[in-house]
């Protein structure tokens, strides 16, 4: 039998007993329901399933569940506001089209967060950089940059 874990998950605490090589991602998706994080290589390659992880963005295919136990994960799901209000980020995909086909746009989202949380004023450089963990299929990079720095900007004001 695996051990319990406990993880607050979107701010929901969720106390769980999974298997002790359940990655964080099938635990998310399988277990709870959230499918924002999508499984798109399982081998850290293309960023599809980023999450926070206290904040951190994180691939959630190369983390264990067990992993997460005692820490603070945030999905798409939980980005936006208890209202249903957007997330600045989310906002600013929106508004400048920086998705296409949406399989990336979770990933790319959260990884952005991250960032700007480090680095309230990436240049278009640094966010690239940033990015180079996280494949955009449809190639919309030009308009991700560009929703990145616009959701920067209104995040610093």
């Amino acid at each position: 039998m695996s051990e319990q874990i406990t993880v607050t998950v979107n701010g929901d605490t969720v106390s769980a007993r999974p298997a002790a090589n359940t990655l964080l991602s099938t635990f998310l998706r399988e277990e709870l329901g959230l499918t924002g994080a999508h499984v798109g290589c399982d081998t850290s390659q293309c960023g599809a399933c980023v999450v926070l992880v206290d904040g951190k963005s994180v691939k959630s295919c190369t983390m264990l569940a067990h992993q997460a136990a005692g820490t603070n994960v945030t999905t798409i799901e939980g980005l936006a506001g208890d209202g249903g209000e957007l997330h600045p980020m989310q906002e600013a995909f929106r508004d400048n089209h920086g998705l296409q086909c949406g399989f990336c746009t979770p990933g790319m989202v959260l990884s952005a967060v991250d960032l700007v949380s480090r680095n309230p004023d990436p240049s278009e450089g640094e966010v690239r950089s940033w990015l180079e963990g996280n494949i955009c299929r449809c190639t919309g990079y030009h308009n991700i940059v560009k929703s990145i720095r616009a959701a920067a900007k209104v995040m610093r004001a």
